[in-house]
C-alpha cells in the first residue's frame, strides 16, 4: 500500500499536543520522510512603523511605548530589540484566545523541527490546554519516567518547580511555549510537577528524571484466547507511522484467519492529518470520506481514500480515552460514521481545529488554526469530545479492562 506525500499533509496538520523533551516538540509532525512544510514569510525586528493600508488600528501606541521603555527603563542590558518584537507577537497572537494558534520564538520553533524521528529526550508527557484553558496532561508516553511516576491523562499540571534552572511556578495563565520550556531540560535532570487530579482531594507532588525515550508509533498484538483478533495500537501520527503500519498490518494479512481488529488510539495525541486519512483506507472502500476541513467561510473540503484497502470486512472495535484527540478522533470518527465501528473506554478529548505551520524569517515560527474539522457525518467533537458506545475506566482496573472488553465483543 503507498502512502502519499503531498502538499496538504505538509499544509493541514492536527496540532494538539506537545511531547514534553528535550525537544519542544514530538507533537509537532512538520515533516515526514524527509519533506518539510516551508511556507516562508519575513519577518524583521526592524519593521516599519507605516501601518498596513487594511488595518485601522492605531500603532502611534505601540510605538509610543516602545520609545518610552527605551528611554526610560533603568535595566538597558534588558532591552533586547528581538526579545521584545517577539513578546509583542506573543501578546497579539495570545489575544485571540485559541490555545493552538501560537507564534513560536526561534529558540522553541528549532525544538520544534527536531525529532520527528520518534525518539527523543524528556519526561514523556503530552500537554495541551483543556476547553477552560487549564493545562493538562493529555497522556503519558508508555515507559517514560512519567507514566513509572503514575501521571495519568486529565491530570491537571498546577505548578512546574526545577531547582537547577530556578523555574518556581504556578501555571495559571501560562503559555503553552512557556510551560514546554520549563518542564524540558537535559537528561538526568529532575523536574518536580504538582498535579490536581479530578477526584482526588490533595495535589500529587511528582519528581520525574528526564531521559531518553523511543516510542514506536505502531505496534501489533494478537490477543483473545483463540490469538485471532489483531491488536493494532497507535501511539501517534507522526513521521514513522506509514511505514510502521505498512509493516504491521502486512503481518495482520500474512497471518489469515483474523476474524478481527482492534484499533487501539488511547492516549494518542494526534499528529497528521492525511496520515488519519491513510490509516483508515485499509478499512473502507476507495472514495470514502474520511473527514471534512470547514474554514472560517464556510468553505468545505472532503479528505477522501485513495488506497485499496487491506482490511476491509473485518469488524472493528477502537478504543479511546482522554488522552485520544484529534487525528485520533479522525480516524475514530470516520470508522464509526463509514462502518459503523464501536468504540470503548472513556471520552476522548475533544479537539476539532487544523492547524497551518509556518516558518517564518530568522527561525521564528507561527501556528495558526486555519479551520475545523468534521467527520463524514458533520459531527464536530471539539470541546465535547467522542463518547464511546461502551463507557469503561481503566483507572481502578487490575488489568486492561477496556482492552478486555473490546476482545469480547468479537464473541472471543
Amino acid at each position: 500500500m503507498a502512502f502519499r506525500i503531498n502538499f496538504k499533509k505538509a499544509r493541514a496538520f492536527i496540532l494538539t499536543v506537545i511531547i514534553i523533551g528535550v525537544s519542544f516538540g514530538g507533537g509537532y509532525y512538520l515533516g515526514v520522510q524527509g519533506f518539510r512544510a516551508n511556507i516562508t514569510k519575513a519577518l524583521q525586528v526592524s519593521v516599519s512603523r507605516q501601518t498596513p493600508p487594511n488595518v485601522s488600528a492605531n500603532m502611534d501606541l505601540f510605538w509610543t511605548v516602545w520609545q518610552e521603555l527605551n528611554d526610560k527603563y533603568y535595566d538597558k542590558t534588558k532591552l533586547d530589540p528581538n526579545l521584545m518584537v517577539y513578546g509583542a507577537i506573543s501578546g497579539m497572537v495570545n489575544s485571540l484566545g485559541d490555545p493552538f494558534t501560537m507564534f513560536l520564538p526561534p529558540s522553541q520553533n528549532a525544538t520544534v523541527n527536531e525529532d520527528l524521528s520518534g525518539s527523543f529526550s524528556g519526561v514523556g508527557i503530552q500537554i495541551g490546554f483543556d476547553k477552560t484553558g487549564t493545562l493538562t496532561v493529555e497522556s503519558p508516553l508508555p515507559g517514560s519516567p512519567a507514566e513509572h511516576a503514575g501521571v495519568k491523562a486529565g491530570d491537571y499540571i498546577a505548578h512546574i518547580k526545577d531547582a537547577i534552572k530556578k523555574i518556581d511556578v504556578d501555571t495559571p495563565g501560562i503559555s503553552l511555549g512557556d510551560a514546554v520550556s520549563d518542564i524540558r531540560g537535559p537528561v538526568g535532570s529532575t523536574v518536580t510537577l504538582t498535579l490536581v487530579r479530578p477526584g482526588v482531594s490533595t495535589p500529587i507532588k511528582v519528581d520525574l528524571v528526564r531521559a531518553t525515550l523511543n516510542v514506536p508509533s505502531v505496534s501489533l498484538t494478537f490477543v483473545g484466547d483463540s490469538g485471532k483478533i489483531a491488536d493494532l495500537k497507535i501511539n501517534s501520527f507522526d513521521a514513522q507511522t506509514p511505514t510502521e503500519w505498512n509493516k504491521e498490518v502486512d503481518q495482520v494479512v500474512a497471518k489469515g484467519g483474523v476474524k478481527g481488529i482492534i484499533v487501539d488510539l488511547r492516549n494518542n495525541p494526534g499528529g497528521y492529518l492525511q496520515d488519519a486519512v491513510d490509516l483508515t483506507s485499509d478499512f473502507v472502500k476507495v472514495g470514502s470520506v474520511v473527514v471534512i476541513e470547514q474554514d472560517g467561510n464556510g468553505n468545505k473540503l472532503d479528505y477522501k481514500t485513495q488506497n485499496a484497502g487491506r482490511l476491509i470486512g473485518l469488524p472493528v472495535v477502537v478504543l479511546i480515552n482522554g488522552g485520544s484527540a484529534s487525528a485520533s478522533e479522525i480516524m475514530t470518527g470516520a470508522l464509526q460514521d463509514n462502518i459503523g465501528a464501536k468504540t470503548v473506554g472513556t471520552k476522548s478529548f475533544g479537539k476539532g481545529t487544523v492547524q497551518e505551520p509556518i516558518d517564518l524569517a530568522a527561525g521564528a515560527g507561527l501556528h495558526v488554526t486555519v479551520a475545523k474539522w468534521l467527520t463524514p457525518n458533520g459531527t464536530w467533537v471539539h470541546g465535547k469530545g467522542i463518547t464511546p458506545d461502551y463507557v469503561l475506566d481503566n483507572q481502578t482496573a487490575t488489568e486492561d479492562a477496556q482492552l478486555q472488553k473490546a476482545v469480547s465483543l468479537f464473541g472471543n
